[in-house]
C-alpha cells in the first residue's frame, strides 16, 4: 500500500492523503510487455514515407536509344535504364507500414503495469481538482514547482478532456496533458513524473483494476 498527499490545483496540501495499492493494478511488473508495448505505440506512430521512382516512373522516351547493329556501340535500351544516370531504381523503395497490433489483453496489462510502477517507485502526484476557468500557464507551472516536481518532465492526467487545461498546459516544456481514456504504457512511462486527479483515478480504476477474488 501506497499513501500519497493531496494537493489542491495551487499546489497546497490540502491535509488528505490518497491510498493505493499497486497489486490493486498489477501483482507483477513485466519489464519485457512494457517494453514492447512502447515499442508498438513508437512504431504505430512512424512514417514510412522513403520512395524513389522505377524506371517505369522517371521521365523520359520509351524509345530505344539507337538501333542494336551497326553503330559500333554498344547495345542499349531507352534512356530510363538503371544504369544511365537520370533513370529510375533497378529496386525502388515503396513507402512501408510499420504499425502493427498487441493483443487487446496485453495491452491493457501493459498499461495497468505502468500504472502499478509509477506508484511503486514514488513517482505520483494527486490533486483533488483541476479547474480552470481561462487559459493560463502560469498557475500550472506554479503548481508544479510547489509540489515538486520543478522542470522535470510530467504527465498530467484529469478525468475528461478540458480544452482550458489543455491551453494552459500545451506551452510548459516537458510537460503534457493526457486524459484517462486515454492513458497507456507510452504515455504512463514517457515521464518521469504522472501528476494526476483523484476523478481520473477512479476513472483509471474502473477500466484497469483486477476484479476482487
Amino acid at each position: 500500500m501506497s499513501s500519497f498527499p493531496i494537493y489542491d490545483q495551487s499546489g497546497v496540501p490540502t491535509g488528505e492523503t490518497c491510498v493505493i495499492d499497486p497489486a490493486e493494478f498489477s501483482a507483477v511488473i513485466s519489464d519485457r510487455l512494457l517494453h514492447e508495448a512502447v515499442v508498438m505505440y513508437g512504431s504505430n506512430q512512424r512514417l514510412g514515407t522513403s520512395k524513389t521512382k522505377s524506371r517505369a516512373e522517371v521521365s523520359g522516351s520509351s524509345k530505344k536509344m539507337y538501333k542494336q547493329k551497326g553503330t559500333g556501340n554498344a547495345r542499349m535500351g531507352n534512356k530510363r535504364t538503371p544504369i544511365r544516370r537520370g533513370g529510375g531504381h533497378c529496386f525502388a523503395k515503396r513507402p512501408k507500414d510499420w504499425s502493427y497490433r498487441l493483443p487487446r489483453k496485453a495491452l491493457r496489462r501493459a498499461a495497468a503495469m505502468a500504472f502499478a510502477a509509477k506508484v511503486r517507485d514514488g513517482e505520483l502526484f494527486v490533486l483533488n481538482s483541476l479547474t480552470i476557468t481561462e487559459p493560463k500557464t502560469k498557475p500550472i507551472v506554479q503548481m508544479l514547482s510547489k509540489i515538486g516536481v520543478g522542470e522535470a518532465s510530467c504527465v498530467i492526467g484529469i478525468a475528461e478532456p478540458n480544452p482550458t487545461v489543455w491551453k494552459s498546459v500545451r506551452n510548459i516544456e516537458k510537460c503534457s496533458l493526457v486524459p484517462a481514456t486515454e492513458w497507456n504504457a507510452a504515455t504512463l512511462l514517457r515521464s518521469r513524473y504522472l501528476v494526476v486527479t483523484v476523478d481520473a483515478i477512479e476513472r483509471f480504476r474502473a477500466r484497469f483494476a483486477r476484479p476482487a477474488v
